[in-house]
Formats: C-alpha cells, structure tokens, sequence
C-alpha cells in the first residue's frame, strides 16, 4: 500500500504482527492516552473513544503520519470487561463468561491530522464459551497470562480450551479486526497525501 508513513500506537505484539500481515510498513509508538472507563457509554462506543485518544495523542506530535489508534472491549450483555488488574479479578471474568456468549468490539481510529482526515469504526464479533469449572480456569491460567487481555483472556493462546464457537472475525478477537481495516487503509490511501 502506498500509505504515508504509518504508526501504530498499540504497543500490543499481536496488532502489530497483525498488522505485519497485511503488508503494512509501520512503526509502533504506544499511546499514553489515559483509557476512559464511562459506564454511560456503550460498549462500541467505548472502544471508539478509546481508540480515537490513543490515535489523537500521538498523532499531534506526528501531523504527516497516519496514526492507528485501536482499543478492544469485551462485553457480556450491559457489562464491559476491561484488563483485569489482578488474578482475582481475571478469575472473577472467567467465571461470568464461562458458558455464556459474548461480544468483543474493537474500535479503531485511523487519523492524519495533516490532512483533517480521520476515520472511526468498530467491529465486533460473537464469541460462546465452553462451559468452564475452577479447576479448568486454573488450568487455562497456567498457560495463559490474562492481566493484559480485555475479558482476561487471549484466544490466540490456548483458545481451544475455552472457546466454543466464534461468529464474525477471529483476528478482531485477538484485537485487530484485519478485514475491515485493510479496506479502511484503502480508502485512505486514495484521500490522504503521500509522503515526499
């Protein structure tokens, strides 16, 4: 793609050989946009948000770049699940969604403030849970570190244990939904400037 210079401003290891795959020539500068927690936002617009401040902040102290902010929610009818911030609190997510069907949204902000050019959007896709007991929670935390995982778990880890079935995009569970973006990075590339 013939894209301006592109940052990603996830420090997430995931996105970015996510974002490897799609051809993508990158560099990767973490936000340190502070997450919003609004329990009067929707889910979709939750992650919107987020994504949209991640790409902000660091796209003003790169105008010509074209920033992606991404943020993921989990969220199991009216309750958002963020990052755990310790096991207990892993354990306590584990347990609300073992045996039930839930949705993941990542919002995604593509920005090149530039050009005034920004685009906000956010997937989501179904996921069921295989009915789950302590011993098998403990079990999947062996392999499986979920303090930094919105609904304290990773389906690229270990999935199988605990995943039933999944409806939608499987890389938007893991936290880049790959299909929408790609189309998304096309459009961009027809409206934004490129680089000298």
């Amino acid at each position: 793609m013939n894209l301006p210079s592109v940052i990603l401003a996830s420090g997430s290891p995931r996105r970015s050989e996510l974002l490897r795959q799609l051809g993508v020539a990158f560099e990767v500068i973490p936000s340190a946009a502070p997450e919003s927690e609004s329990e009067h936002l929707s889910p979709g617009e939750l992650c919107s948000l987020n994504a949209y401040r991640k790409a902000r902040h660091v796209s003003k102290h790169h105008p010509d770049a074209l920033v992606i902010g991404m943020d993921t929610v989990v969220a199991l009818d009216s309750k958002v699940l963020g990052k755990p911030h310790d096991m207990d609190e892993a354990f306590s997510m584990m347990r609300l969604l073992q045996g039930q069907t839930h949705l993941v949204l990542t919002g995604v902000c593509l920005i090149h403030l530039r050009s005034h050019k920004q685009k906000i959007f956010a997937e989501q896709t179904v996921v069921t849970f295989h009915s789950l007991d302590d011993d098998q929670i403990r079990e999947y935390y062996r392999h499986v570190n979920p303090l930094d995982k919105a609904g304290a778990y990773a389906i690229q880890e270990q999935g199988d244990r605990i995943v039933a079935q999944v409806k939608g995009s499987y890389t938007n569970v893991v936290g880049l939904p790959m299909e929408r973006l790609q189309v998304e990075l096309t459009e961009f590339e027809s409206v934004v400037p490129l680089r000298a």
